[in-house]
């Protein structure tokens, strides 16, 4: 571990990429600047097999970094669909953030410390001591007038308050719940992973949601893409709770899309970025608003997105309707997500 422990602490040179929990050991990868800015997920579509790894103890790992370590990273998290990776890009335009964009490892610790009991979950001391090193790690930039903003996994909001070091801000993004439905039922993939993620969104939402019984498969898809939508929104609302109404920001990403350069500006000035009018202005008229943030090679604007939900709308719209009277009921039956369904309609 020579060669990564030395300074490991002042470069995001080399980025832990997943943990082993049951041999507690962290795989370090190789990234450079450029590679943290082209990556759409930091996850193993970006290791190929020339990419430089190593395998070190986390002990190796938390021993390299001091108590003065930077633990200033910002946040994104979300409910998954809303164009998070398309704010993680714009933002990266600012010469001041470091924008990475869902870290591999922080989803090994969303399971093993989330709501979920994990066979190999740390004691409650252990664990609090391994985020604040992951905090650290996340926290490295390449210049010290730089600072990294992390895009999350949608799940790992779970975990938002041992992520979120004190000082530090997290943008809350969320659709409402017709345009995440529609979203999800528009596209074969995110259906195929729909059937996949039903049963753990299940089990989360129930620890919030006590005596909940929903079965995956008596569902349909569109109700399957509600509980998916009250699963991610309840998991953002307790994680605004836990960090305090200070150190948050709400935003609807299609209300961010009827004015991106104004919305930019305004999530710029929460995180403390330096950013004009004419800045945001031209990094929202550019060439990201109207590319596939995910994959770039394909063309993807505001105005495709609108022609593809209202495209679902028209398919799907008597399921879609039945999923939305069915999420209204669970509602009915549970503050956490009544409150979910009030801030979508523009309540708190």
């Amino acid at each position: 571990m020579q060669a990564s422990s030395d300074g490991l602490a002042d470069s995001p040179a080399w980025l832990p990429h997943a943990i082993d929990a049951r041999a507690d050991q962290a795989l370090l990868v190789r990234r450079t600047e450029e590679e943290y800015r082209a990556a759409s997920f930091l996850d193993d579509r970006s290791v190929h097999a020339s990419t430089p790894r190593q395998v070190v103890a986390w002990s190796q790992v938390a021993a390299a970094l001091p108590r003065t370590a930077r633990r200033d990273a910002q946040y994104i998290f979300h409910i998954g669909n809303v164009g998070s990776t398309l704010i993680s890009r714009l933002l990266g335009e600012l010469p001041g953030v470091l924008a990475l964009r869902e870290p591999q490892v922080i989803r090994a610790f969303a399971e093993l410390l989330g709501p979920v009991p994990h066979p190999l979950a740390w004691a409650p001391g252990e664990a609090a001591a391994r985020a604040e090193t992951l905090v650290a790690l996340l926290s490295r930039a390449f210049r010290a007038e730089q600072r990294a903003n992390v895009k999350a996994t949608s799940f790992t909001s779970e975990i938002a308050h041992l992520l979120v070091p004190e000082g530090s801000r997290a943008l809350l993004l969320f659709a409402t719940p017709q345009h995440f439905i529609e979203n999800i039922l528009a596209g074969e993939n995110s259906v195929k992973l729909l059937q996949v993620v039903t049963p753990g969104r299940i089990a989360r939402l129930a620890t919030r949601c006590p005596g909940l019984a929903a079965a995956a498969e008596r569902m349909s898809d569109a109700e399957k893409a509600a509980l998916g939508w009250a699963c991610e929104m309840t998991s953002l609302e307790q994680a605004a709770e836990r960090l305090g109404a200070e150190r948050v920001m709400w935003l609807d990403f299609d209300l961010f899309l009827t004015d991106p350069a104004k919305y930019f500006l305004a999530i710029a000035g929460f995180f403390g970025c330096r950013a004009d009018e004419a800045r945001a202005a031209a990094i929202c008229s550019g060439p990201l608003m109207r590319r596939y943030s995910k994959a770039l090679e394909y063309e993807y604007s505001p105005q495709l997105r609108a022609e593809i939900l209202a495209e679902a709308r028209a398919r799907h719209g008597s399921g879609i309707g039945s999923a939305l009277d069915w999420l209204d009921r669970l509602g009915a039956d549970y503050p956490a997500v009544a409150r979910a369904i009030r801030r979508s309609r523009g309540g708190e």
